[in-house]
């Protein structure tokens, strides 16, 4: 298995956690009181926002080699360390 094929199966493995994360959070967020619901809705929609932006990222990927790859996945780090600390955000507000 060649570095960037590596990279790839591990965010993808990366973005469904997080997708089933998002699902559980997005669940919490409905058993809450209406103003905590409402201010947990954007929040969620952000970060669904965010998910979106990374799998379209990690599309990109796939179908980019060479040069291009390299200059892709800096923008894909950039994009997942976003939504890395969205998540990590997410999770300690909705303790």
């Amino acid at each position: 298995m060649d570095v960037e094929q590596a990279y790839r199966l591990k965010r993808s493995a990366q973005l469904k956690e997080w997708g089933a994360q998002l699902d559980l959070l997005e669940a919490k967020a409905e058993n809450a009181g209406a103003d905590i619901k409402v201010r947990h809705a954007v929040e969620l929609d952000e970060l669904r926002g965010k998910q979106r932006t990374a799998v379209w990222k990690m599309q990109e990927l796939e179908r980019s080699s060479g040069e291009a790859w390299e200059e892709i996945k800096h923008t894909a780090d950039r994009i997942w360390e976003d939504l890395k600390a969205g998540m990590a955000d997410a999770h300690a507000k909705f303790k």
